[in-house]
């Protein structure tokens, strides 16, 4: 009898162990999958996406499952659905690039998009001098030790042969440089909004930090830009911001837009 009950405990625990395993097994992401082929190039903006009884033979899922991740592609602005024709690639213009996973997706599966990267760039361009310019104003001492902290973690790998960033600025510093000029507006909305552009600023940066044909004169330009606010000259940061960008134009092999607010705006008054 007492084998029988240690039997049957055993067998009990083995299925239990196997639920835990089925359950936090994931299935298999529709929406992953199909981001990768569209941001590799495989589906272009105006192309359809397999239908969705297509995707429940291929992934094993039920309907639900699928139009479940469809959604999130739609919501993502990056297809839309036809009835009675399916799912098409939308316009790259009206992709959600500021959606932190489209950017990550971007990241990761995508060739370099010089539309794409000129949006960014024209949007950036016409946001951070201003943002540069405040924080000369109201940067604090933690303010300003968080920013150097950034900028020497940026040139950390330049002349170090041991790291796999040898040579190249490092991009995690040099968007934790951005962040925390951001943050040095001791602006609840600018700071908010740091954490919904940081994606989208990876994305220039991871390409122009390996493009860059003199990283040197990048670190430079960020140098003048932390000094200037430093320094309190909120001009000087208007200035020193614009170049840097001017510098990521340049890595990226794109002109500098030509923005309204970028280039042709009345500067503040530094009182």
């Amino acid at each position: 009898m007492f084998y029988i009950c240690q039997r049957e405990r055993n067998d009990s625990e083995r299925c239990h162990v196997k639920s835990k395993q089925t359950a936090s097994r994931k299935r298999p992401s529709v929406a992953e999958a199909l981001a990768q082929e569209i941001f590799s190039g495989e589906y272009q903006p105006g192309d359809f996406v397999p239908r969705e009884i297509d995707l429940c033979e291929r992934f094993a899922l039920n309907r639900s499952a699928v139009r479940s991740d469809l959604r999130q592609l739609v919501d993502a602005g990056i297809i839309e659905r036809i009835s009675g024709h399916g799912s098409k690639v939308r316009e790259y213009s009206e992709w959600n690039i500021l959606d932190a996973q489209v950017t990550e997706w971007m990241t990761r599966y995508a060739a370099p998009n010089p539309g794409v990267q000129r949006e960014i760039l024209a949007f950036r361009l016409d946001v951070e001098p201003y943002v540069a310019m405040t924080a000369a104003k109201h940067a604090t001492a933690h303010d300003l030790v968080a920013i150097e902290e950034a900028f020497n973690g940026m040139g950390s790998d330049l002349d170090d042969p041991d790291s796999h960033n040898s040579g190249r600025l490092h991009s995690d510093y040099d968007i934790a440089f951005h962040v925390a000029i951001f943050k040095a507006t001791h602006n609840i909305v600018w700071s908010q909004l740091s954490h919904i552009l940081r994606p989208s600023i990876l994305l220039l940066i991871e390409t122009s930090n390996v493009s860059a044909d003199d990283p040197a004169e990048s670190l430079e330009r960020h140098r003048l830009l932390m000094e200037s606010i430093r320094a309190r000259r909120p001009r000087d940061a208007f200035r020193a911001s614009q170049a840097v960008l001017a510098g990521t134009a340049s890595a990226l092999g794109l002109e500098i837009p030509d923005t309204p607010l970028g280039h042709s705006a009345e500067l503040l008054s530094e009182t």
